[in-house]
């Protein structure tokens, strides 16, 4: 059976303050939104989308939603966040295969997971 599924596309996190979500979003990614509109802010990170979310109401941020960005050097990536305003969840660790993994938690408490993996070519 072939799967219906083409991959991950878009990972949306829901903010209480969308205007300050997308000034840290901003500075961490580097890059400005390609869609700013009220209801949704789209980033376009290496062909995949980062939405924000105005919160319609109270959001309770979960700790049971992992969704990883890949990057060269996880590390330097996960300091970097750390300094732009995140708070530490769980610490750079080789997962095997030379596969590193971290994740923090960014000010509203999404958890922003980043990866390095070598084995991970993108399908076209």
């Amino acid at each position: 059976m072939q799967t219906p599924f083409l991959g991950l596309r878009t990972l949306v996190y829901k903010v209480p303050d969308l205007d300050a979500a997308k000034a840290w979003y901003t500075k961490v990614l580097g890059t400005a939104p390609y869609f700013d509109m009220p209801f949704y802010v789209g980033f376009n990170v290496a062909g995949y989308e980062l939405g924000l979310q105005p919160a319609e109401s109270a959001v309770n941020a979960g700790d049971n939603t992992f969704v990883y960005m890949g990057v060269e050097n996880v590390q330097a990536t996960y300091d970097m966040l750390l300094s732009a305003g995140a708070t530490e969840y769980e610490q750079p660790q080789d997962v095997g295969s030379d596969i590193v993994v971290a994740t923090a938690k960014d000010p509203w408490g999404n958890i922003f997971g980043i990866i390095y993996n070598p084995h991970f070519k993108l399908n076209p």
